[in-house]
């Protein structure tokens, strides 16, 4: 709630004119390839600054040509070494990336505990490749707002591929599918991953299917379990890749690359309009509810309690007891 108001307050703003050269300023010199302007606009996008008008107008012009692809999976998938490898891989044939890896929240300071960034060596020294760690602030989604709004930033600076890691809960990260072009879903052998993905509609959502840990007993087994969970699926998004890759060895990576560059192509040629439209209707719908939940927070003592009175009594639906609190105020 307190982003949401705060991104509300901003928005509503005047622009002055030395906040707009500031910003105008600042996403030129990240175009220009300037890392410490990318972090601090990162950072701006990240805090819902009083800077971030001014900077969301400035970007405007150079929106929307990168590639975002999504990854996700269980834990225990490998999916930071496989995005360590993929990196390396891409690197070498010359296209610039960023990184958005979301962590997990710490207990202490709400930050994110950076595990997926010291996994990723390939992003060491090399400045073709920016990587920023987001904590996932407790969103059950696999991202949190705050991710998405970062993917303007990377856009506009000019990056081919921005790659984004959730958090990988296995069965909940399905936003990546509102925010994403491409959404690569990483399992292993031995983690019941076909399974679980079809318990968590994770199967539903991905464009690729990747088998990683390949040099372990039961991989064959895994790719075959996957390829046949996917007969489920609707006529026409059953005809997924499924690959195997062996991160820690840098195998199969350029079969995921190919199959990227061609699920990419696609999405790309729907269009500018088409894909920012998803993330913006994420970033409305996710701040309505947290609109949603402070109002329900706010109602908290008498009245929720004689609300949850009812439905426990069965005088009350849930679903009614719900508008009651939204009709209220």
């Amino acid at each position: 709630m307190l982003a949401a108001t705060a991104y509300q307050r901003g928005m509503t703003g005047t622009l002055n004119d030395a906040a707009t050269r500031t910003a105008e300023d600042l996403v030129h010199r990240m175009r220009a390839g300037e890392r410490n302007a990318m972090a601090r606009v990162a950072t701006e996008l990240e805090r819902l600054s009083p800077s971030v008008p001014a900077l969301l107008a400035a970007m405007q012009p150079h929106l929307g040509h990168a590639l975002v692809v999504g990854i996700t999976g269980p834990p225990g998938s490998g999916k930071s070494t496989l995005l360590n490898a993929l990196i390396a891989h891409i690197r070498g044939i010359g296209r610039s990336i960023a990184v958005i890896a979301v962590d997990p929240s710490s207990p202490v300071s709400g930050g994110a505990i950076l595990g997926d960034r010291i996994r990723m060596t390939a992003a060491l020294d090399d400045d073709g490749v920016f990587v920023r760690s987001l904590a996932s602030r407790g969103y059950l989604g696999g991202l949190s707002p705050a991710a998405v709004r970062m993917l303007d930033a990377f856009d506009a600076a000019g990056k081919d591929l921005i790659l984004v890691e959730t958090v990988g809960t296995g069965q909940s990260e399905i936003d990546i599918v509102d925010v994403t072009d491409v959404r690569i879903i990483v399992s292993a052998p031995g983690l019941g991953d076909d399974i679980q993905a079809m318990k968590a509609g994770l199967l539903e959502i991905a464009d690729i299917l990747v088998v990683n840990k390949a040099d372990l007993d039961g991989a064959d087994r895994t790719l075959h379990q996957l390829r046949s969970a996917l007969s489920l699926r609707a006529h026409g998004r059953d005809a997924v890749p499924v690959l195997k890759t062996s991160a820690v060895n840098a195998e199969g990576m350029g079969n995921l690359w190919s199959a990227i560059e061609t699920c990419g192509a696609e999405r790309l040629a729907e269009g500018i309009a088409p894909r920012r439209r998803r993330r913006a209707r994420y970033l409305i719908a996710r701040a309505a509810a947290d609109l949603v939940a402070q109002r329900i927070r706010d109602g908290a003592g008498d009245t929720l309690n004689n609300l949850a009175d009812d439905v426990l009594a069965g005088r009350l639906l849930p679903a009614d007891a719900a508008k009651a609190i939204l009709a209220k105020n």
